[in-house]
């Protein structure tokens, strides 16, 4: 390619960043961060609790902190789901 010519893709390389990318996502599902990040918190407090877990069998506990990120996984989006909805059918004007 020429120094003259320029680049048919100047815009799409100028929007290419890998975190340019990741907060577009964001803003347009919010959902997917908050489900993610109750993810991680779920994990997080059933491995600081398995010290602590007292009587209750390993497995036992690790069904119970299992559903618990599989709950918050699905619950936000679900929420993320019905948001996208309202937003689709609110938003726009009726034809």
């Amino acid at each position: 390619m020429s120094p003259s010519q320029e680049s048919v893709f100047s815009e799409y390389e100028a929007d290419t960043s890998q975190t340019s990318k990741l907060i577009k996502k964001f803003k347009e599902t919010p959902f997917v961060p908050i489900g993610m990040a109750g993810f991680a918190a779920v994990v997080g407090y059933g491995l600081y609790k398995l010290k602590h877990r007292g009587d209750m069998k390993m497995s036992l506990h690790l069904i119970h902190m299992r559903v618990a990120a599989q709950g918050f996984a699905v619950g936000a989006l679900t929420c993320g789901v019905l948001y996208s909805m309202f937003r689709d059918y609110t938003g726009k004007p009726k034809e």
